[in-house]
């Protein structure tokens, strides 16, 4: 037995029918003993413990004794290697889902091409005599999910629940953090807003059983809201905190974009 070698899956089982075996040889051998030494109190008979045998069966004793002990000490530094493997393999999960979601985020569109859908779209609406909704997502990170890396890991799974829930035609654009903007082509008000309740069930499924954002979702319809592009995006802007500067393009400084 190495008390410090590496953690090898393949005897993980051996060692500890190994360490049961013992364990259970030790147990036996202590009741053995414990009823032989009681034996002459209990019935009054004198029991001579003597002979060469016994001597073996003594210092046999105390080898199974040793290496118990040694079997234990060498399962708590596994238990310890493994609790270190663990955290280990955590930290990289954290690692590749913070990239993750730094991917996902960096791979939506911004303003500029929001605008310039949003335009394409309101005249082809206005044309067509069609429809066309637009969702603003706003989303608000919990107290104790403040860290910059958890709100980012957050926004990238909420990005992805709000791309599953979409219809092809459908385009979703990265405004500032935590605020997403849907273009939907077609879609009226009324069922603009089924759209976004169903946007909001996937949004909580995404925030956790730790509830680690809350979400907000705002409907704006052509022509029910506004009647141009340029007032649609207006609507959105005074709606949600974060939307980039009208004249900049730049993201505002929003204090609840992380956390309130």
């Amino acid at each position: 037995m190495n008390l410090f070698d590496h953690i090898d899956p393949n005897s993980l089982d051996r060692r500890e029918w190994h360490l049961w075996t013992l364990a259970l040889t030790v147990i036996v051998i202590l009741v053995v003993g414990m009823a032989l030494l009681m034996y002459p109190t209990v019935f009054g008979t004198q029991v001579v413990f003597s002979g060469h045998a016994f001597r073996e069966a003594f210092f046999g004793f105390c080898g199974l004794s040793a290496l118990l002990v040694g079997y234990l000490v060498d399962r708590q530094l596994l238990i310890s290697q493994l609790r270190k493997q663990v955290a280990e393999d955590q930290k990289q999960i954290r690692h590749v889902r913070l990239e993750a979601s730094a991917d996902m985020l960096g791979s939506l569109p911004g303003i500029d091409h929001f605008r310039d859908r949003l335009a394409m779209e309101h005249r082809r609406a206005s044309s067509t005599q069609q429809p066309l909704s637009v969702l603003a997502v706003e989303l608000t990170m919990a107290r104790n999910f403040q860290e910059v890396g958890e709100a980012q890991t957050a926004y990238g799974d909420a990005a992805k629940a709000l791309t599953r829930k979409l219809r092809g035609q459908d385009s979703i654009y990265h405004f500032a953090w935590g605020v997403f903007g849907i273009i939907l082509p077609g879609v009226n008000g009324m069922s603009a807003y089924r759209i976004a309740e169903r946007l909001k069930e996937g949004l909580h499924d995404s925030s956790g059983a730790s509830s680690r954002f809350s979400s907000e979702v705002r409907v704006f319809n052509y022509p029910e809201h506004a009647a141009t592009a340029r007032e649609l995006e207006e609507a959105i802007r005074g709606s949600v905190q974060g939307f980039p500067d009208q004249k900049t393009g730049d993201v505002l400084p929003v204090p609840a974009a992380i956390a309130k």
